[in-house]
């Protein structure tokens, strides 16, 4: 994960989305397996993927909630071609019951030091 710092210096140009996904509850652990490695991954090689928040909701934990950050939509789009994401996407591709995916702008971030 990214320091605090970096995530409340974030300028406004950057590329945010949430993506709402549900699960089948079956595959709930090899999933959340799948998605840490992809975001642990993306961090890690992308210089253009900032931040990566994932939440269950407590009440249904198949359903998983993960807001994005990067640089830019470029970063973005470089992202989704990235081996590591591609490899992630076949390996969910019959765990994932629904995705939707919305384009957000940043109102605040904060946090603390």
């Amino acid at each position: 994960m990214l320091s605090t710092a970096s995530v409340s210096a974030q300028s406004s140009s950057n590329y945010m989305r949430i993506a709402k996904i549900v699960v089948d509850s079956a595959q709930l652990e090899n999933y959340t397996i799948a998605l840490k490695e992809q975001m642990k991954t993306a961090l890690k090689l992308e210089e253009g993927v900032l931040a990566y928040s994932a939440v269950q909701d407590k009440n249904n934990p198949t359903h998983i909630t993960i807001l994005e950050t990067y640089a830019s939509l470029a970063a973005y789009q470089k992202h989704t071609q990235a081996p590591h994401f591609k490899k992630y996407k076949s390996t969910v591709e019959n765990m994932v019951k629904s995705l939707e995916l919305t384009e957000v702008e940043p109102i605040a971030i904060s946090a603390k030091k």
